[in-house]
């Protein structure tokens, strides 16, 4: 990156439920010198906001349109359905879509869920956001099917939420344009995907690999025998011949191998004083 690229921030966008502290603390320990901000928007405008080039790169919640736009998916949600505290679904630990099919169930037009057929009775109308629906459900008008994290940022002290089973969940994703994967995006892929600062892949990785192939062919090197050892049976010619009868050069001395087949039982000793017996 240039001087003037290290100058400006990384814009992060990201939708209401994802929390990126945590990521934003490793970015700024890893980072320090390139400030990160925050773009908080509505969850149907965060693939628009990266297609403006309005953020380097998002947390938004899956599908994401179009071919223009890379995506890793990172964690699946819980569906909880938001109820008034005294409601008869607070009583349970979780509850089916069948359970609810008397109830009045809100279904705001900034749904992040995938619904084929929503649970419960549909509103006359349908509220413009979640935040919108969760007040009708603290006044008793009906109940709310959102991810966990929503029914956490919207909560309140007479309301609770039940886990919903057998439903739809919203998955969120790291998403950038596929034709902006800056250096700085792939700092951060490596970022949300765990990665350390000495496994981080990408142009930091390529750019220590002829250091770490140097270190490999340095201990290659070092690692070689020298010529004529070749273990601990063959450090030396007088090793090498001494139980074998073979010179350094591994030609036989003659007369080890011309006697013995007289030793017999006798050779093993002969050998070891390294002059074969000869008979009168």
């Amino acid at each position: 990156m240039t001087a003037s690229e290290d100058s400006t921030a990384f814009r992060l966008a990201y939708v209401p439920g994802v929390t990126p502290s945590k990521w934003v603390r490793i970015w700024n320990e890893r980072l320090p010198g390139i400030p990160l901000t925050l773009v908080q928007v509505p969850s149907a405008e965060a693939c628009g906001v990266l297609r403006r080039g309005e953020a380097d790169a998002g947390f938004v919640r899956l599908p994401v349109d179009g071919d223009d736009l890379s995506a890793i998916p990172l964690y699946e949600e819980t569906t909880v359905v938001v109820v008034p505290k005294d409601h008869l679904v607070a009583a349970a630990d979780e509850v089916t879509p069948d359970e609810l099919a008397d109830e009045l169930v809100l279904h705001p037009l900034d749904d992040t869920l995938d619904w084929d057929h929503p649970p419960g009775r549909p509103a006359l109308e349908r509220p413009a956001t979640t935040a919108d629906a969760v007040e009708l459900v603290a006044a008793g008008v009906g109940l709310l099917v959102v991810p966990q994290s929503l029914a956490r940022l919207h909560h309140r002290k007479d309301l609770t939420y039940r886990t919903l089973t057998d439903v739809p969940a919203s998955r969120v994703a790291l998403a950038w344009p596929q034709e902006a994967t800056t250096d700085r995006v792939e700092d951060f892929i490596g970022i949300v995907r765990g990665r350390t600062v000495n496994s981080t892949r990408g142009r930091r990785a390529e750019a220590e690999a002829p250091a770490k192939d140097r270190r490999a062919d340095k201990g290659g090197a070092r690692r070689q025998p020298a010529a004529g050892k070749t273990g601990k049976t063959g450090q030396t010619g007088k090793a090498a011949g001494k139980g074998s009868g073979r010179t350094a050069s591994g030609r036989s001395t003659g007369k080890t191998s011309g006697n013995s087949p007289r030793r017999g039982s006798g050779g093993a000793k002969s050998t070891q004083r390294g002059k074969p017996r000869r008979r009168p």
